[in-house]
């Protein structure tokens, strides 16, 4: 039994529908001509379509399925990831230009990968060493809207040791227009790793990303400093309420 859900930004998922035995069930607010689904039990997969889109279709669709937990019985409901629909009269377009910065601090070096200018918002970008997926001390950062209207950009950083320094780590992107990987190694000059300003790109772009490379590097102590200082404050209340009793 397989169910699509759907959730509009803000608000609760709500079923859609839901296919069993080969038979298709619509929930109670949904045209059922406007949805069809497809199964394929050898490629282990489900397709939603949505035909003539509308504006009130934008939202995420995620599918679902009831799993048996084999030793207490129980069924527990799996969601997939979820696939975004956005409605637009704007054409999608591939990023305008993608880069990858570094940055060395005592013991550490830190990759920063730009990807820039794109629509829609909806990108994957993942890091890899030797085509294995890299997660430990990756931090993605959210898409934020570009000066120009309806172009969006997004950065993502890789933290490791400095021995590493002669190892080859890939940024990789999935937009719905292009997808590619850009090494860190050969992507640009050992001493400086901000590009020099040019014809396209003032001085005062290049220094922003100067101070973003530092603000990226900072960020995550500041997160281990203010969890430590809520630590701390909970150890002292808890202390204090043992005096006070």
């Amino acid at each position: 039994v397989i169910h699509w859900y759907k959730q509009k930004e803000g608000e609760a998922p709500e079923r859609l529908l839901f296919v069993s035995g080969g038979k298709v069930a619509i929930e109670n607010g949904f045209q059922a001509n406007r949805y069809m689904t497809e199964i394929s039990s050898v490629q282990k997969r489900c397709v939603l379509t949505i035909k003539d889109v509308i504006p009130d279709d934008a939202a995420t669709y995620y599918c679902a399925y009831w799993d048996p937990h084999l030793i207490s019985g129980y069924y527990n409901k799996v969601f997939g990831s979820g696939t975004k629909l956005i409605v637009s009269e704007k054409r999608s377009s591939p990023p305008k230009n993608s880069e990858i910065l570094q940055k060395k601090h005592e013991n550490q070096i830190m990759y920063v990968c730009f990807i820039e200018k794109f629509y829609p918002e909806v990108i994957r970008v993942t890091w890899t060493e030797d085509e294995k997926e890299v997660t430990d001390n990756v931090v993605k950062g959210d898409t934020w809207q570009s000066t120009k209207e309806d172009e969006y950009s997004i950065a993502s950083w890789l933290t490791v040791p400095a021995e590493s320094e002669d190892k080859k780590y890939y940024c990789k992107y999935e937009h719905e227009e292009k997808s590619t990987s850009l090494p860190t190694q050969g992507s640009f000059p050992r001493k400086n790793s901000v590009k020099t300003a040019s014809q396209e790109e003032d001085c005062g772009t290049v220094f922003n990303r100067g101070n973003l490379m530092y603000q990226l590097m900072h960020r995550t102590a500041y997160l281990v400093y203010v969890i430590l200082l809520l630590k701390s404050s909970m150890y002292n209340i808890i202390i204090l309420f043992f005096i006070y009793r």
